[in-house]
């Protein structure tokens, strides 16, 4: 089965000691194309620095919604200057948190402007965090707005990107009406691990629902392991100096999108083979990768 993972924090520290391991592991088991998102400069720099070394690795920059008030304008200036690298393909993670809410709405929605017009002038496509405290969805309902406001779903959005999507909802949550919002705006939806959990019905909805060509799956390594996943364990081999893993419990990594995208293949009554072919064009239709030209 071919495989995507369209969002892997692999610069984080869970994959500090084994990170080479990590990727020749995710390669072995079909992962073709990888996106490495930033939350904040430092890691969006990383972010970049992988991408670089390795032609099927991409990178987004730019600044979580968890750090929107303390982010400061010299933060801001460099996500602006990585963006233009070639190697970065998309904006983000950016979006909008108002269940763990570490910044306050109106900082979040101050950030989440920001990267949406940056989006627009780079024509590269926004990566969208979005969460609602449960039972609420006040979140997706604001994000809607904005990404209606900025011009998603029409001339502006055309002119920058064409027939691709402007924007990429990320690990996927949220009611079905949300979800044929985005799609209306011309946006591609990614499902991860996180459809397993209590909660999230909705989603095996939604996977029948969406196009083909605007289709992902990810990962949110190390996070949002799906079922099967092994708890965490020291790597085989540690590289002298680098730092133990500081991720408990069950680290996801790349190698385990394949089953999100068994389950999707099963909601969409779709062969495996069949819809890993169709998962490949879609990210190649959604990000413009420096590797192909």
């Amino acid at each position: 089965m071919r495989l995507i993972d369209s969002h892997s924090h692999l610069q984080t520290d869970a994959f500090a000691a084994d990170l080479a391991e990590v990727v020749a592991t995710a390669r072995d088991a079909g992962v073709e194309r990888l996106l490495v998102p930033g939350w904040d400069a430092g890691s969006s720099a990383a972010a970049l620095r992988l991408a670089t070394d390795t032609d099927w690795i991409d990178a987004a920059v730019g600044i979580h919604p968890h750090d929107a008030a303390t982010a400061s304008a010299t933060d801001w200036a460099a996500v602006v200057r990585l963006a233009g690298d070639p190697c970065v393909v998309a904006i983000g993670e950016t979006g909008l948190d108002y269940d763990r809410m570490h910044s306050p709405p109106e900082a979040q929605l101050a950030n989440l402007r920001r990267h949406l017009r940056l989006a627009l002038d780079m024509g590269k496509p926004a990566i969208l965090h979005c969460r609602s405290a449960a039972g609420g969805r006040d979140a997706q309902d604001a994000l809607i707005a904005e990404i209606r406001a900025v011009g998603c779903g029409g001339a502006a959005a055309r002119a920058a990107f064409g027939e691709r999507p402007p924007a990429v909802l990320h690990s996927f949550s949220g009611p079905v009406d949300y979800a044929e919002a985005a799609l209306e705006l011309g946006l591609a939806i990614s499902f991860s691990g996180l459809v397993f959990r209590r909660g999230e019905e909705a989603s095996a909805d939604v996977a029948r629902l969406v196009p083909s060509e605007r289709l992902l799956i990810e990962t949110d390594a190390p996070y949002l392991a799906p079922p099967g996943v092994p708890r965490n364990r020291a790597p085989a081999a540690v590289q002298p100096g680098a730092p133990a893993p500081t991720f408990s419990g069950r680290r996801n990594s790349p190698m385990w999108v394949r089953i999100t995208g068994e389950w999707l293949a099963e909601r969409r009554g779709e062969r495996p083979d069949s819809i890993g072919d169709g998962l490949v064009q879609a990210y190649d239709a959604t990000f413009r990768r420096h590797s192909m030209g």
